[in-house]
């Protein structure tokens, strides 16, 4: 049974450039999270559209993003990392492009859907990619991994709302042209190990691991948590009544402070204390954040500051989660991230839509008192589940039961 990484050590800056390769293209890949936020308003004016409308466009990239994450695995096990990172790749520049074409926000709704194809082929890979071929131990590519997530939120909506003061259609091209910069940036520098034995995977090992409790247990604390993240990131534009520049910069302090907190507290914090001891924290004081939001709905200093805050909240969280995936089983790391992301993805497919519906039913401010009992579910969850979740905050020191089952498991796959 393979030992425990230490979970931070080396230095994140001191990698291969194959490395910094893929973390440029996933930050540029992060950046289509966040880049359709300032321009939403613009969308629905433009195409005379409703805003539970345009929250489509996350709901049909995350949904997309969420099921595919559950191929990602069989498809790179056959064709190798490389190949499935250019393919996501490629297809995010061909959707982002024919975005941007669309004449009716149907037609952008249904491409950022093959966008979020891409987005699942890239995004998957890339966390194994960079876990695998970095140096410092799985920690700092994960620190790193996470950072790349950081700087791609922050940018993406800097990007959208300067691009986005031309044309609502601008963002879209600008993530075209960056994401085949990135396209030549792997090719370039990213080598295949040819000597390497590959196994492939089972269709159904995403599945499978769902078996392992302490899986199943950071999935649905992932669902719950990713609820209140894009009611943060997908509704707040509508009640803050900024223009693209105002929603760009805004969302560009948010993403500074998810990044800045994924690479410097959430390390601090986990040297400190349980994983899971974190993560119940956290999650608390996030959702208390977003009731916070609900409170100061109708002013628009007040909201942006609970955005920061939440941003803050967010960095920690996403950091501490992947770690906590990472060493939840002994599990191919492509195969725990597959499952756990689907889940994820799926959650935060399903909150801008009803954000949107909750808002126009009862109040401005009912959606974020919603992501705060969503969050808070996320906490139970991670009560709920200690046991199970053992192995994430003492290594491999788990319960003979739990750990049987991971093993057993990952025969089986």
């Amino acid at each position: 049974m393979p030992t425990s990484t230490s979970p931070h050590t080396g230095s994140i800056l001191k990698q291969p450039l194959a490395v910094w390769a893929v973390a440029f293209a996933s930050v540029i890949a992060f950046m289509g999270i966040g880049l359709v936020d300032p321009i939403l308003p613009a969308i629905a004016k433009s195409l005379k559209a409703s805003p539970t409308e345009t929250s489509l466009l996350f709901t049909s990239y995350l949904m997309v993003t969420g099921l595919a994450m559950l191929i990602t695995s069989w498809i790179s096990s056959r064709i190798g990392a490389k190949k499935t990172l250019l393919i996501g790749l490629a297809l995010i520049v061909v959707f982002a492009a024919l975005a941007g074409l669309a004449g009716s926000v149907e037609g952008v709704i249904g491409f950022r859907a093959g966008w979020g194809l891409g987005n699942a082929l890239f995004i998957s890979t890339a966390l194994s990619t960079i876990v695998g071929a970095a140096s410092g131990g799985s920690g700092a590519a994960i620190t790193l991994y996470e950072a790349a997530l950081g700087v791609g939120i922050a940018v993406g909506p800097l990007l959208g709302g300067t691009l986005g003061t031309i044309s609502w259609r601008g963002p879209f091209f600008g993530t075209a042209v960056l994401m085949a910069v990135g396209f030549i940036a792997i090719v370039t520098l990213l080598r295949e190990d040819k000597t390497a034995v590959r196994t492939p995977t089972k269709l159904s090992a995403p599945f499978t691991a769902m078996k392992v409790p302490g899986i199943r247990y950071l999935a649905g604390i992932a669902l719950f948590y990713n609820i209140g993240f894009f009611v943060l990131l997908a509704y707040t534009p509508y009640p803050l009544g900024l223009d693209e520049m105002g929603l760009g910069y805004t969302f560009f302090a948010w993403g500074l402070s998810v990044a800045f907190t994924s690479v410097f507290v959430a390390p601090l914090l986990t040297k400190r204390m349980k994983r899971t001891s974190v993560l119940k924290l956290v999650l608390t004081v996030l959702a208390l954040d977003l009731i916070a939001g609900g409170v100061v709905i109708d002013s628009q200093t007040g909201l942006i500051v609970c955005i920061v805050i939440g941003g803050l909240m967010l960095g920690i969280v996403n950091t501490v989660l992947t770690e906590s995936v990472m060493e939840a089983s002994d599990l191919p790391r492509s195969v725990a991230s597959s499952s756990y992301s689907a889940v994820r993805f799926l959650g935060g497919a399903f909150a801008p839509p009803g954000a949107a519906a909750l808002a126009a039913a009862i109040s401005p401010s009912a959606p974020m008192y919603a992501g705060a009992a969503s969050v808070f579910a996320a906490v139970l969850l991670a009560f709920l589940g200690r046991k199970a979740l053992s192995r994430v905050d003492n290594g491999h020191d788990e319960s003979p039961l739990v750990e049987a089952e991971a093993i057993t498991v990952g025969e089986s796959l």
